[in-house]
């Protein structure tokens, strides 16, 4: 299965929304673009190890991320959250269950719990204080 266009385009709108800009005001597009960009991979490694049989180890090394570092992020997919155990990890062991599901044509079990997103700095004044 091909990557998801709308997200390829998504990438691509935030990318050209900061071409033209100062870097300050760039900003906010390239933060986008970046978080596209990781579910793009998030999402490809998801269909790599359910549908390609692709290894949690080897979707991650190809994806440039340490295998510790995989788990979680595919608990953030779509294919996969439902298979995330309660600490928001995707085990192998979930992932051969994703694939028979996959396979047989079973749904995927009701997840536990959204996984958590990514956290973000937030800061606590929507300015930049007087004098700065």
């Amino acid at each position: 299965m091909p990557i998801d266009p709308a997200l390829v385009q998504a990438l691509r709108d935030a990318l050209a929304a900061a071409e033209q800009l100062e870097a300050d005001e760039a900003l906010p597009h390239l933060r986008a673009a970046a978080d596209t960009l990781a579910e793009l991979i998030d999402e490809s490694m998801a269909e790599a190890v359910v549908h390609r049989r692709a290894s949690l180890r080897g979707a991650g090394a190809k994806a440039g991320l340490s295998e510790n570092a995989v788990g979680p992020r595919l608990a953030r997919t779509a294919a996969l959250a439902p298979y995330a155990n309660a600490d928001g990890r995707v085990t192998a062991a979930a992932v051969e269950r994703a694939r028979y599901d996959a396979e047989t044509g079973a749904p995927p079990p009701a997840p536990a719990a959204p996984a958590a997103a990514p956290m973000r700095f937030k800061a606590r004044r929507p300015t930049p204080p007087k004098g700065s």
